[in-house]
């Protein structure tokens, strides 16, 4: 077999080969895989609601979206997928669970980027066996932000930024509940228009 010449004209042309069977086969993977992750997402959305929920078994009624919220509406009360752009290590993403009242069952925490040993700890800090429990806790009754700001949940130590990103997600979940005006029970709805800085040092 005959050599090419070492000719810009030639090169170009091993390069685009080059690009087009590396960009075949880049997108022959993204279909093999497209699936699967899918499907683990959707596996994890459904753990998730079921242990925000804290309950085995949900079914999801309905899905809106609300701004930067999504609202999962379920035979159990509704889940909401929320976030705050303004955690010390950047966005924190949570899922909070509501009942028919608007008490929060439970919550899960599915982005972080924060300090491990400190703001990191939110995942468990303002569990039921937490120091900052808010499990129970209504945002229309209760003042869901930390005790320094004059509100009833105790802050992560050494952690106050985190712990109020970590409350307005809280908010933000049930501000976007509310203003769907759900019957959560049965999961009928009003009709509805989709549509802070860091103050101290946090750890």
């Amino acid at each position: 077999m005959k050599k090419l010449d070492s000719t810009w004209y030639n090169m170009l042309i091993v390069l685009t080969a080059i690009a087009v069977v590396a960009g075949a086969a880049l997108g022959y993977a993204n279909e093999l895989t497209s699936g699967p992750i899918a499907e683990n997402k959707a596996r994890q959305l459904a753990e998730g609601i079921n242990a925000v929920m804290n309950t085995d078994k949900v079914d999801i009624l309905s899905t809106d979206t609300v701004e930067t919220s999504v609202v999962y509406r379920t035979d159990k009360g509704v889940a909401v997928q929320a976030a705050d752009a303004n955690a010390f290590g950047g966005t924190l993403t949570i899922l909070v669970g509501f009942d028919a009242k608007g008490s929060i069952l439970g919550y899960r925490i599915l982005e972080t980027s924060e300090t491990p040993g400190l703001g990191a700890k939110a995942d468990s800090w303002f569990q039921q066996d937490g120091k900052g429990c808010i499990i129970g806790m209504n945002p229309s009754q209760n003042n869901m932000t930390v005790k320094k700001d004059g509100g009833d949940v105790d802050a992560i130590t050494a952690s106050t930024i985190t712990s109020r990103a970590f409350l307005r997600a809280v908010n933000s979940a049930y501000a976007a509940m509310a203003s769907q005006g759900a019957d959560v029970q049965s999961g009928a709805s009003k009709p509805h228009h989709d549509s802070n800085g860091k103050e101290e040092s946090n750890e």
